[in-house]
């Protein structure tokens, strides 16, 4: 079964396949389509839910203050509009702190939690990072050249050699339905001044943190960081990943997670 529709809410969806529902959380500037490998690989067996978060892709940004709690609001708006309970939740980079707060403000929606390149709270490096892709958002000279200086912090040398941040590049130039820089700036200031570490105690799921050793955006201690929070959480470090290990090893990726899902206490 594959179904996308548009939520009552405005929010656009893309739903595949039967089985148990996993919600699929995307990060700054990233439609559904993010999550294709996982959608492919997974729903065979699952019900995969991806969406675009506000202001990206096909739905609209809001004249409101877009907010964390708001996106983690979002979130369970989709699980009530698709009829679901509660689904297993895998967010990465700015997607997996409204997974954590998803957690935090609906913790019955929460079967499990899977965060890929997460924080709770950033840090001095991971501030200047957020100041150096607002710098570029604003001065880059075209499209093409953002996503090129942008690509360079989220994937690992392998990719670029291999040709698939090339083809990542040319996906998101031809795709039709661009973020404007405004909804860029307004994600990425709610995400990267969002703090979820000292409430983190309160998420009850079991909960699966995986960092890329080579993350340069978030880098291992500030998953580890997250996970010691959680009461029970897995940590795992990937040496050789960066920032979206689920794009660049998406087999290796969607095996853990049937791995976590499957280890779980239901």
């Amino acid at each position: 079964m594959t179904t996308t529709l548009l939520t009552h809410h405005g929010l656009w969806v893309d739903e595949r396949g039967d089985g148990p529902p996993v919600l699929l959380i995307a990060g700054l500037g990233d439609p559904a389509e993010a999550w294709t490998f996982q959608q492919e690989g997974l729903s065979p067996r699952y019900r995969t839910i991806a969406f675009d978060n506000r202001g990206v892709g096909r739905s609209p940004l809001p004249e409101a203050p877009l907010t964390v709690a708001g996106m983690a609001d979002d979130a369970a708006t989709i699980l009530d509009e698709l009829g679901i309970e509660g689904a297993d939740i895998v967010g990465f980079s700015g997607g997996s702190v409204t997974a954590q707060e998803l957690a935090i403000r609906h913790p019955e929606r929460v079967r499990s939690l899977v965060l890929v390149g997460t924080f709770g709270r950033g840090d001095r490096y991971f501030d200047a990072t957020v100041r150096t892709f607002g710098w570029m958002i604003d001065h880059a000279p075209d499209p093409q050249a953002f996503l090129e200086a942008f690509y360079l912090w989220i994937y690992t040398a392998e990719a670029h050699e291999s040709g698939l941040v090339d083809q990542l590049v040319e996906e998101a130039l031809a795709f039709p339905h661009p973020q404007s820089p405004e909804s860029m700036h307004r994600q990425l200031d709610a995400w990267a001044h969002h703090t979820t570490l000292d409430r983190l105690g309160r998420v009850t799921a079991p909960a699966l943190v995986l960092a890329g050793g080579r993350d340069l955006v978030c880098p291992p201690h500030l998953g580890k960081a997250v996970a010691d929070a959680i009461s029970g959480a897995q940590f795992e470090v990937w040496p050789a990943a960066a920032h979206q290990p689920f794009q660049e090893e998406p087999e290796r990726f969607n095996a853990r997670l049937e791995a976590f899902w499957a280890s779980i206490d239901r």
